[in-house]
């Protein structure tokens, strides 16, 4: 069955009913996309591939502070939890070790800066909201971030399988190396891997600042090097039709709209993201899927983050 067939198979009324936030509601009341954020995976079906997705993200979703850091380490307005309330479904968690805790905790950075967060926090706020909403997922980008003074080296692995097995966060995680569908990632954190590893888990591509690929993901993560932070927008613009022009990829495609250079985060999100949205209100009609978009500082832009949700129902 196609993507298209089986979104409407899902939201039709004939459908006898919609689990929203723990509740069950007829479902010819129901509502669907950025009118129910904290649910709207919920109305999608469960054979759904995630392949076949737009999934709103962050960007280093934990750097709430700038005074855990500065406003050049501030990404993001909401925490944790506020984000997935809101819709967000891709998180992008830089770690490393946590003082005085390397052999068995990690502690959440940007660049060299902690954030105040722990990955237990992160953990304890997914679980939460995955509890009160288990039909929802969460991707997440687990990154071993360089340039700490709390650096586990080839340890990394090692801490995380703390968390798995020694902290029982085990069966919180969907562990697979192949993209799932839905179904089998509701209620769970798929995780990407961004350290050194031997798994049979998703693993994020190798290199830096451009468009990169592997097996499974084609990525556009351009955060630098630009004469203007407003040229990023057509290095976006380039993914997304790089994505629309190849539906039936193997690969999960990720978009980065974030970029470092020459302003603060929050500046050159201002510049990027009005290009963004005019991009996507131009094609509100295409039959597309857009992969995954991880974006700066979503509650100034929450029309891209509404539209990004609703794209599921195109």
């Amino acid at each position: 069955m196609s993507r298209r067939s089986l979104i409407r198979s899902a939201t039709a009324v004939t459908v006898t009913a919609l689990v929203t936030g723990g509740a069950t509601v007829p479902a010819h009341a129901a509502t669907t996309g950025s009118a129910i954020p904290a649910d709207w995976m919920g109305a999608l079906p469960d054979a759904l591939s995630l392949l076949h997705m737009t999934i709103p993200g962050t960007h280093d979703s934990g750097c709430t502070d700038p005074a855990n850091g500065t406003e050049w380490s501030h990404t993001q307005n909401w925490g944790i939890a506020e984000q997935l309330r809101r819709g967000v479904r891709f998180l992008d968690i830089r770690a490393n070790g946590l003082q005085d805790h390397l052999d068995d905790s990690f502690g959440i950075y940007h660049g060299g800066y902690y954030q105040g967060l722990t990955y237990d926090g992160v953990l304890a706020q997914c679980r939460d909201f995955l509890r009160q909403h288990p039909r929802e997922t969460i991707v997440m980008r687990l990154k071993k971030e360089n340039g700490t003074n709390n650096d586990v080296g080839a340890g990394f692995k090692d801490v995380l399988n703390v968390y798995l097995d020694g902290k029982g966060w085990r069966p919180t995680f969907l562990l697979t190396d192949r993209i799932p569908s839905l179904g089998e990632a509701r209620g769970r954190i798929v995780l990407i891997a961004q350290f050194d590893n031997d798994w049979p888990v998703l693993q994020w591509p190798g290199g830096d600042n451009g468009f990169l690929s592997n097996q499974w993901f084609s990525l556009q993560d351009i955060y630098q090097g630009l004469s203007w932070p407003s040229q990023k927008t057509a290095k976006v613009t380039q993914q997304f039709d790089n994505a629309a022009g190849d539906q039936d990829s193997a690969q999960m495609y990720i978009n980065f709209t974030s970029y470092a250079g020459g302003g603060w985060p929050k500046v050159n999100a201002d510049a990027i993201m009005p290009g963004v949205q005019s991009y996507l209100n131009g094609r509100l009609q295409d039959r597309t899927h857009l992969g995954v978009v991880p974006m700066d500082f979503p509650d100034f832009h929450s029309d891209t983050l509404d539209t990004l949700i609703d794209w599921n129902w195109h």
